[in-house]
């Protein structure tokens, strides 16, 4: 497998990036899916529903074409959440990278090329959100294609935003993602990423019971200031 190298973005890598992040983010539909299924919310409509059409009406093949629009219309549902997320993002920061990512001091967007071609994506601004320090540097749009998965890329590109923030004099690196997001979430917490919140950014999160966590990962040297007063 030829290497792979971390350089900072240009527009040329534009087209490749926006797919990248498109698919990776609609990944999770099928994910969703499944929780939605094991939800008692979703259980009780899912199979009662069929069920008293057919003690009404006494048809089985009723029942099942009601079952499997119940069906059809939660994978909608699962895949909706993530489709509003991508054009969001694809109406600000996505919409010009170098203008949200490489116009300011502090901020910056990388990618991960193996062969020409861009495998990877991640960016950082300075954390500007309610209750969010000026010495915090905040991590966006880690991405790596399927097939280029498992092979220390996005744990590579991870530690390029973490080695920006000790050079640009940041204590601390956070992030936001999905509780859905399992192997992004155990990549960041085998990285030393700490959760430190979580919470339901939108009623749809709520009516899903999929909620956003807040991880925090506490640079060395901020660390070692503490260490005295502790």
């Amino acid at each position: 497998m030829a290497p792979f190298h971390i350089r900072k973005y240009q527009e040329s890598d534009r087209p490749r990036v926006l797919d990248l992040f498109s698919r990776g983010m609609l990944e999770h539909a099928p994910i969703t899916f499944r929780h939605l299924l094991r939800l008692p919310q979703t259980l009780v409509p899912l199979l009662g529903g069929p069920l008293a059409l057919l003690l009404v009406s006494g048809s089985w093949l009723l029942a099942l074409v009601a079952g499997l629009a119940l069906l059809a219309a939660l994978r909608v549902l699962a895949k909706y959440p993530w489709s509003q997320y991508v054009s969001n993002c694809l109406r600000t920061d996505m919409c010009d990278i170098s203008k949200t990512y490489l116009s300011e001091p502090g901020s910056c967007f990388w990618v991960a090329e193996r062969e020409g071609q861009v495998v990877g994506t991640v960016a950082a601004l300075p954390a500007g959100g309610p209750g969010l320090r000026k010495e915090q540097l905040e991590l966006f749009r880690l991405s790596v294609s399927w097939e280029h998965r498992g092979q220390g890329i996005a744990r590579a590109l991870v530690r390029t935003v973490l080695q920006f923030a000790r050079d640009q004099g940041c204590s601390e690196v956070v992030l936001s993602t999905s509780m859905l997001q399992h192997s992004a979430l155990a990549l960041y917490q085998s990285m030393g990423f700490r959760k430190t919140g979580q919470y339901f950014p939108a009623m749809i999160n709520r009516i899903t019971a999929i909620h956003i966590v807040h991880l925090t990962y506490r640079l060395p040297s901020a660390q070692a200031s503490e260490a005295p007063g502790q």
